[in-house]
């Protein structure tokens, strides 16, 4: 059922209680990760209040800092980490004991996905934080593991209704900014200025991720990811090959981001140079990495 109506037409779905984990609040992931280094993201209080035309960076081009998991608790439970919004985005989990747990290890067999793009990443923060609407190029699974998240969806088709950042910005900014997100807010729709979000508006969905609901995320689909509530909220993604093929290479939206990858080779080519130039090259190399 799932490979005829979700996996070949390229459509949503979410599936209940889909994997047993414990809870991964603060205390469970302290005792498991304390000690693991990881780069937060630093997007400042006032970031989701501009026009989106205005950002100068987005999503993996945003500030970074390196912290161990014991650090950013701290951050959480001191109000810090929810004022500033300071959020542990697309943190691998691969080297940890969590990337081992059967439950997520049973998940490409559950959803017919044989081929991981990528490892487990963490994405973990209070309440509050917004991961802007944006598509990505492979098919995704989104698994909520502490806390509840809303996701706010649009199919692939509404591209240009959306109004995505344009592409020759990745040759002044190079991953800084990033083509495959939109410069509309969702939540506060300007009609006036972006005419097409009416049409993308009639084609909007929403749906609540509970503790152990995982969201298959086919090529392609807009989504924005918000954290609800104001305590701390978990998920863990991971990203996949998409099968059959041609819902990739049939789609703009992924080849918009191929030339976006290579429009942005120039300036992240200097950014990786002055990088290894710096004392902490180390860190300074991880951040450019990071990026793609």
């Amino acid at each position: 059922m799932f490979i005829q109506e979700h996996q070949i037409p390229g459509i949503p779905v979410v599936l209940r209680h889909g994997v047993s984990e414990p809870e991964w609040n603060l205390e469970y992931l302290e005792s498991k990760i304390g000690s693991e280094k990881f780069l937060c993201r630093f997007y400042g209080q006032e970031r989701q209040t501009l026009d989106k035309r205005k950002w100068q960076t987005i999503g993996s081009g945003i500030a970074a800092k390196c912290l161990s998991f014991f650090e950013y608790a701290s951050l959480v439970r001191s109000g810090e980490a929810h004022r500033d919004d300071i959020y542990l985005a697309k943190c691998p989990l691969a080297t940890t004991s969590l990337a081992n747990s059967p439950s997520l290890q049973a998940l490409g067999p559950q959803f017919n996905l044989h081929k991981a793009m990528t490892d487990f990443n963490l994405w973990a923060g209070a309440g509050g934080h917004v991961e802007s609407l944006h598509y990505d190029t492979f098919d995704g699974t989104l698994i909520q593991l502490s806390g509840q998240k809303r996701v706010v969806l649009f199919p692939p088709a509404q591209l240009s209704n959306l109004y995505p950042f344009p592409l020759m910005g990745h040759l002044h900014h190079g991953l800084k900014l990033r083509s495959w997100f939109s410069q509309v807010y969702p939540d506060k729709p300007d009609f006036e200025t972006f005419p097409g979000l009416e049409e993308a508006f009639k084609h909007r969905y929403e749906v609540i991720l509970n503790p152990g609901d995982v969201l298959y995320l086919p090529v392609g689909w807009w989504h924005e990811v918000s954290a609800l509530g104001e305590g701390f909220v978990c998920s863990a993604n991971r990203f996949w090959a998409v099968f059959p093929r041609r819902r990739v290479l049939s789609q703009w939206s992924s080849w918009r981001t191929y030339f976006a990858f290579l429009l942005s080779m120039p300036f992240m080519s200097l950014k990786f140079a002055q990088a290894l130039m710096k004392p902490n090259r180390k860190e300074e190399v991880e951040k450019v990495i990071r990026m793609f």
